[in-house]
């Protein structure tokens, strides 16, 4: 690997969560040095101040939340610095978490709130049109930042269910490490966060988690490796290397033989200072959905490198395109595609797989939700790869060559922009273009008569 960096000493930034795991991994286990890097891993408190260090240049990259890499090249914050991303850092890793206090109600409601995301999300419905009808201030929900999968996973797990999140209750925002204490303190009655903040209200005997994220879109995109657009621009080498120091962290991560080492590795004071055994679960993969419950086999709760997880699909960043404009935070029409070409850059991840000898896929775009079970995708040097379920738990499948079709099949949906501008610029593919552009998996063999 070439030494000859523009920038080998970096710092990058972190949330004390589960999925820092790639960074540790890759500080402690000497993927950085070996790739001629020398890093300082920043622990930060909020996303805002990820955000806000990042697009100053006090920080060179972060893990950061998919969704913010989208978001900033749309100018949504109070520094215009677009970031990239040419790494994702895994799938799945977040849960819905609810109050003790709050359960007893959906249980009431319905008792397959417990085990059913949807009947769930009916039971919390009628809940608050009970609190409506008797006067009762609106129940308070929390994420961890407006721009995120959690805040667009807990609206589509609401609309599903008939709640329009904009009327129907309060959303908030609340870092991470205080989810835990604000619902103690009865400031909120649920939360959306990645691990280990769920386990721990659970093993405090706070909350009951309703459902897992990957109950709601298995293996869905959670973070990425984001640097500022310029940044890349300016120290291309550097930052291929990082992307394939991690790379390397996230193929180690994702050996199950590896994982006890890693627990250990992130339940450190200086990254989640969080009890082993609780990080230990979801990690090893189980996971506790209530104190007084024999934790469940979750095998995929976190996926960091297998089913192609690490690729830029610029057909996830226009899904996160779908929900900024579902929920109003679009300001104005623009063309979908090419925010999603400018964020993600899968062309940089294929010279650092290549590097590595990994397969990429061999295109940038593929359906989601239309895989109910394991299949296999085509690489671009004609390997198999194989590849999770993706299924919505609603059954809807998002056609990244028809995101407004897919836009407007919502019933509960409050977009900012005109549709109609908004179809101008961003026309259906044709045929062609859905050949040229999109991942597809190889037919079934024939079967012999």
């Amino acid at each position: 690997m070439n030494r000859d960096l523009e920038k080998p000493q970096l710092s990058l930034g972190f949330i004390p969560l589960t999925d820092c795991a790639p960074l540790v991994v890759a500080q402690e286990m000497g993927f950085f040095a070996e790739h001629g890097l020398r890093v300082q891993l920043s622990k930060e408190t909020s996303w805002a101040n990820i955000r806000d260090k990042l697009a100053i240049g006090v920080l060179d990259g972060a893990q950061l939340l998919a969704p913010m890499a989208v978001a900033s090249q749309l100018g949504l914050g109070p520094l215009d610095r677009p970031v990239v991303t040419a790494l994702s850092l895994d799938l799945n890793g977040k849960a819905i978490t609810v109050s003790e206090a709050l359960y007893r109600r959906l249980q009431a409601e319905d008792p397959a709130a417990a085990g059913d995301p949807l009947a769930a999300a009916r039971a919390l419905k009628a809940v608050i049109e009970a609190d409506r009808a008797t006067g009762r201030p609106p129940l308070s929900f929390a994420t961890v930042f407006p721009y995120s999968s959690h805040h667009y996973l807990l609206r589509y797990w609401m609309a599903a269910g008939g709640i329009d999140p904009d009327r129907d209750l309060r959303l908030i925002v609340i870092p991470p490490p205080q989810m835990v204490s604000q619902l103690e303190r009865g400031a909120i009655d649920g939360y959306c966060v990645g691990e280990p903040w769920n386990s721990l209200a659970v093993r405090a005997g706070l909350g009951r988690v309703l459902a897992c994220d990957d109950r709601i879109w298995n293996n869905s995109p959670e973070k990425v490796l984001g640097v500022n657009e310029e940044w890349a621009e300016q120290y291309p080498r550097t930052h291929l290397a990082l992307v394939r120091a991690l790379l390397e962290a996230l193929r180690w991560l994702d050996e199950p033989a590896n994982r006890p080492e890693a627990v250990e590795l992130i339940a450190q004071a200086r990254y989640l200072d969080a009890p082993a055994d609780v990080i230990r679960m979801a990690m090893l993969g189980t996971f506790q959905y209530a104190r007084n419950e024999f934790p469940r086999t979750s095998p995929d709760f976190h996926v960091f490198h297998r089913y192609a997880a690490n690729f830029p699909w610029r057909s996830q960043a226009l899904w996160q395109l779908t929900q900024m404009l579902r929920w109003g935070q679009v300001p104005a029409p623009l063309d979908l595609q090419a925010v999603a070409s400018r964020t993600y850059r899968p062309e940089i991840y294929r010279r650092a797989a290549a590097d590595l000898g990994i397969g990429s896929p061999a295109r940038d775009y593929k359906t989601e939700g239309g895989h109910a079970a394991p299949w296999v995708l085509t690489g671009g040097a004609g390997e198999s790869i194989p590849m999770g379920a993706d299924r919505f738990f609603d059954g809807r499948r998002f056609d990244p060559g028809a995101p407004l079709a897919y836009l407007q099949g919502f019933e509960i949906s409050h977009p900012g922009v005109d549709l109609a501008a908004l179809a101008r610029l961003n026309p259906r593919w044709t045929r062609e273009q859905q050949a040229e552009l999109l991942a597809v998996e190889p037919p079934p063999p024939a079967v012999g008569l």
